[in-house]
Formats: C-alpha cells, sequence, structure tokens
C-alpha cells in the first residue's frame, strides 16, 4: 500500500512509560529480538542474514520515532490509537519481514524509515507502508478470540500483526515462491498461530470450520468475491480494496454482516493496491440484484476521504 496527502493507499519500543501504562500484554509472546536471535531467525526460515552490531542497533533506534508516528497517525485520522494495535506493531520486530525474494537479499535497514512507503519483496508484491497497515489492522477491530484471514500474504507482515492480536491467524499467497517462502517466516519467531497456503485468495479458505470474524484482502479486487462473503462469521467484518488495476481511485470498503447474515457496507478511504490476479480476472461481479449494496459491483469506485 502506498499513502497519498490524507488518504491511505496500498502493498524497539515506544518510550518507557508509554508501554507501562497504556500497551496491554501480548497473548502471543516471541523471544526476546536481539541481533543473535534476529540472525538466528532469519537463517531458519532460509533467508540468512549477517550484520554488524552498530547495524542492528541503529535498526532499534529508529523503532520508537516509527511507533510515536503510527500512534499520531492513528489518532488524527481514527480518533485514537487502538492499545493492542500498538502493542503489536512493536512486537513484531519489521526488520525481519524486509527481504528481496529473487534476489536472496536482506533488507532490514530499510525498516521504520522516516517517510513510510512500499519496499519491493519481487515478484510484483511489496510490503506495505506501515502507516497503511496500522490503519486497515484497527478498521478491522482485531479481538483476542477472532479467526482472521488474509487474501494477499505478501511479506507476512499484516498477519503477524493480527496474530499477535487474535486468536488465528490465516492468510493465502496466489505467487508460488512468494508464499513457499514466506510460509516458513512465522515458525523461527515463534509465530505458531499463523497458517498460510498458496492458494487463489478469490475463493478464500473454505476449509476452516465456521469461517473467519475478519477477512481483510490487501489487494486490489474489481469487485468483492462473493466466497469471502459466504465466509464471514455473522458480526465479521471485511476490509478490503475495490478499483481498477494500477489506477489511481480505488476506495477501501468495509463490509460487515449482521446477525441475519444481512451485508453492509461503507466506503471509507481512497487507496492505491497492486491487483487481486487468478480467477477474479475472468469473472464478473454479481448481478446488481443480488449485491447486498450496489457499492460491491460498482468496478471503479472515486476516490474519498
Amino acid at each position: 500500500m502506498t499513502r497519498y496527502s490524507s488518504i491511505i493507499t496500498r502493498r524497539g519500543a515506544i518510550g518507557s512509560a508509554l508501554s507501562a501504562s497504556v500497551l496491554p500484554a501480548i497473548g502471543h509472546a516471541a523471544p526476546v529480538w536481539t541481533k543473535a536471535a534476529f540472525e538466528q531467525a532469519m537463517h531458519e526460515s532460509g533467508r540468512p542474514v549477517s550484520l554488524t552490531d552498530a547495524q542492528f542497533d541503529a535498526i532499534q533506534k529508529r523503532k520508537p520515532g516509527a511507533m510515536k508516528l503510527i500512534a499520531s497517525y492513528l489518532k488524527d485520522h481514527l480518533g485514537s490509537a487502538d492499545p493492542a494495535v500498538l502493542a503489536a506493531f512493536e512486537a513484531v520486530p519489521r526488520e525481519y519481514y524486509h527481504y528481496e525474494y529473487p534476489e536472496h537479499r536482506a533488507t532490514p535497514g530499510d525498516a521504520y524509515e522516516d517517510n513510510p512507503k512500499p519496499w519491493a519483496l519481487g515478484y510484483g508484491s511489496a510490503l506495505s507502508d506501515y502507516l497503511g497497515q496500522a490503519y486497515m489492522t484497527q478498521v478491522c477491530q482485531p479481538k483476542s478470540g477472532d479467526i482472521t484471514l488474509e487474501v494477499g500474504t505478501g511479506s507476512g507482515f499484516q498477519s503477524s500483526l493480527l496474530s499477535r492480536i487474535v486468536k488465528s491467524a490465516y492468510s493465502i499467497e496466489i505467487i508460488e515462491p512468494l508464499g513457499k517462502a514466506v510460509g516458513k517466516i512465522f515458525a523461527p519467531i515463534g509465530y505458531d498461530n499463523v497458517h498460510t497456503k498458496v492458494g487463489d485468495g478469490y475463493f478464500g479458505w473454505p476449509e476452516v470450520e465456521g469461517g473467519f470474524d475478519i477477512i481483510i484482502v490487501t489487494c486490489a479486487a474489481t469487485f468483492a468475491p462473493p466466497d469471502l462473503f459466504k465466509q464471514l462469521k455473522a458480526g465479521g467484518r471485511m476490509i478490503i480494496p475495490i478499483g481498477q488495476p494500477f489506477k489511481r481511485g480505488q476506495v477501501l470498503y468495509i463490509y460487515t454482516k449482521d446477525a441475519e447474515g444481512k451485508i453492509h457496507s461503507k466506503r471509507d478511504i481512497g487507496v492505491f493496491f497492486i491487483p487481486m490476479t487468478g480467477a477474479i480476472a475472468k469473472s464478473t461481479p454479481l448481478k446488481q440484484e443480488t449485491v447486498p449494496d450496489r457499492s460491491a459491483a460498482d468496478p471503479a469506485p472515486r476516490a474519498s476521504e
């Protein structure tokens, strides 16, 4: 995700006082993050890295500034920063996800940049900018007992964030070499509640019994896939960018399903994501009379604040 002006677009620590007074305990603990732990986890994930103590320390010193920026951004755009979202961002070591897969090259020095932006992963995919990811995570309203589905694993960072809050996080990646490689990064850092597979997210993950409390799509779809609505639990939320590939005018939609199974939609902010590929390119939107809200069939909604 990239961002423009005050509109979001696509794919360490906070100060000790803030940590002590605001951030809740993370339900899924990870090992203490040191340079040795980082290098060991990278090695176990098949992505060796070597850096000096000074390089590792420089990355960690940038993290508090990024955390303050995230907190300020969420407050400005959503009225407040969810402590659980902030805690998740503090818990997840972003430098672990900076990697260019086709080149087999770790890029941890790019983490926590002052001017947040997306970073290339290869295969046409990207690690989204961290302000956009913070916004989408909070809009999802994740809770400790939730089961989530992400369509578009990418770097794995988004599902890692959710996994620090929710019960289980599932994620699907359509790009096979990326999906297989990223699927190996979670176990080395103790994220045993993240489940991934290579597949077409258009069809969701129907084998997960009971469906999902949250579905987050991190690629731009021309319409909301009907199978995702079927797999959304009553009371659940689906966050999805809708619009044409590689064009401005994409809009983040928030869909909710009520107790009776009726779908409600809300246009949120203007976004710019890489396109969803696979079956959606061969499919057409549901006819208007069968769509819960006309906006779900709108192929190119205009950007809105």
